[in-house]
């Protein structure tokens, strides 16, 4: 069995107090894009992961599929199963990739096992996971405040406009991004901002993170002036990665971002 795992874009973001417990509380709107991992499972003799596709840090024995299978196996007693990723959703970027493979790799278990798992279960299993994990269970478009793991709906639909993905050759940590961070409260929410019309949204809608990661990586920052002088309608970094999307009322292409960035249309 194999699902197609998509990524995610932030439209606006705020972070907002530092928890007692070491986390921040944020507000944004978490929106599923087309740009997709493929996770696939079978039954093997011994649990495994291989990742193929863009390379992935770490020890894959470690990866956060892993960690997500390792939860349910605990409590159903799940047979060995192979786990495959093509990793083709940028890492680093903002974009929520792992987070999404973890969570799809959760249905895919709860279908093929016949686990049962209500939706509000499945997002309790993988909200340890990582803060956005949980929106990938049911996969549209949220309001997320707390630690980003805490959801509303909310009505918003992208799908007449053109969007476009840039990723440039370098990766933000998360301690890179939180380390120019001054937590505010903003005088207008995310939740309200997100309701006027696109055009607007330059005018108010933010990623707080942009500050600390332009300073560091001022070549995130061209992207995102490249790409206004494009055309866009609104254009902003995904969450705390390198990623910049943009939203356009047209379709484009944009060769000179092609030259030095990996640009992914139509997403």
């Amino acid at each position: 069995m194999l699902a197609f795992a998509n990524a995610k874009i932030n439209l606006g973001l705020n972070v907002t107090k530092k928890r007692s417990d070491g986390y921040h509380d944020l507000e944004t709107v978490f929106y599923p894009v087309k740009l997709y991992d493929v996770v696939e499972i079978t039954d093997a003799d011994k649990t495994s992961c291989l990742i193929k596709g863009i390379d992935v840090p770490g020890d894959t024995g470690d990866n956060i599929c892993m960690k997500a299978f390792e939860a349910l196996q605990k409590d159903f007693d799940l047979p060995a199963q192979q786990i495959t990723l093509l990793k083709n959703i940028p890492v680093g970027a903002g974009l929520g990739g792992g987070s999404s493979d973890a969570a799809h790799l959760v249905k895919l278990l709860n279908g093929k096992f016949k686990l049962g798992l209500s939706v509000a279960t499945m997002q309790n299993y993988v909200r340890p996971l990582g803060a956005d994990c949980a929106f990938f269970i049911e996969n549209k478009p949220v309001y997320a405040f707390g630690k980003g793991d805490e959801f509303s709906s909310i009505a918003i639909d992208l799908s007449k406009y053109f969007l476009v993905l840039v990723k440039p050759a370098v990766h933000v940590s998360t301690a890179d991004a939180y380390a120019g961070i001054k937590p505010t409260i903003p005088s207008r929410s995310v939740k309200d901002l997100i309701h006027l019309p696109v055009k607007e949204w330059r005018s108010g809608l933010e990623n707080d993170f942009e500050t600390s990661v332009f300073s560091k990586y001022p070549e995130i920052e061209q992207v995102k002036s490249k790409l206004y002088q494009s055309g866009a309608l609104f254009s902003l970094m995904s969450g705390s990665g390198s990623s910049v999307f943009a939203i356009f009322d047209r379709q484009v292409r944009l060769p000179d971002l092609e030259r030095d960035h990996k640009v992914y249309y139509n997403i």
